[in-house]
């Protein structure tokens, strides 16, 4: 099954760019191929002019559709997520994200945002038709720890919350396979 590490910081080095390779790297030990996607790499002007045809943005887009899931990661700005993000995601069909798994994180400063994954960015990806979307994951800057030497640091509670998430989205990639011929075969008994 295959993964989509979709990028929202506009920073290189920010804490949920780590910690989106960090679940990257775990879904990986579990099987799974990961690709990744930074929105800052995208060219501006087609992001901020929505240019749809923009070769760049058909091959992200293109990208996105041929995944199984998607992690999402951004920074809490202006206690939502980030405007770069919400401008790849206004590229998106309506139904863009349909038949996809979501596993969304945020990164802020303080515990006082982190709901801005349940009232910012989840109804924008269910708007999106996203198959499934998994409870998500809030890190402050206090508990990603990062050292050059010897990488990213999670604190223990955000370790447990990292890895089961990264456990229940294995778990329902592993289950696609048949849940979609499941589907497949109900729609030909109902066409029977």
């Amino acid at each position: 099954m295959s993964v989509l590490l979709l990028g929202g910081s506009p920073s290189v080095s920010s804490s949920g760019a780590r910690l989106l390779q960090h679940v990257g790297d775990k879904l990986a030990l579990h099987g799974h191929r990961c690709h990744t996607l930074q929105v800052r790499d995208l060219p501006a002007q087609a992001l901020l002019h929505a240019s749809f045809d923009d070769p760049a943005i058909v091959r992200a887009t293109a990208l996105l559709q041929g995944v199984d899931a998607i992690v999402v990661a951004t920074p809490v700005y202006k206690a939502s997520y980030t405007g770069i993000l919400k401008a790849f995601l206004d590229l998106l069909p309506q139904d863009g994200l349909d038949g996809k798994l979501v596993l969304p994180l945020a990164t802020g400063g303080s515990q006082s945002h982190m709901l801005v994954l349940d009232y910012a960015l989840r109804p924008v990806l269910a708007s999106l038709s996203a198959r499934f979307i998994l409870p998500g994951i809030y890190a402050t800057s206090d508990q990603l720890r990062w050292n050059a030497a010897t990488g990213l640091t999670l604190d223990a509670p955000i370790a447990a919350r990292v890895a089961r998430g990264v456990e229940q989205l294995s778990s329902e990639l592993f289950a696609l396979p048949q849940r979609r011929q499941q589907a497949q075969h109900a729609r030909h008994s109902l066409a029977a």
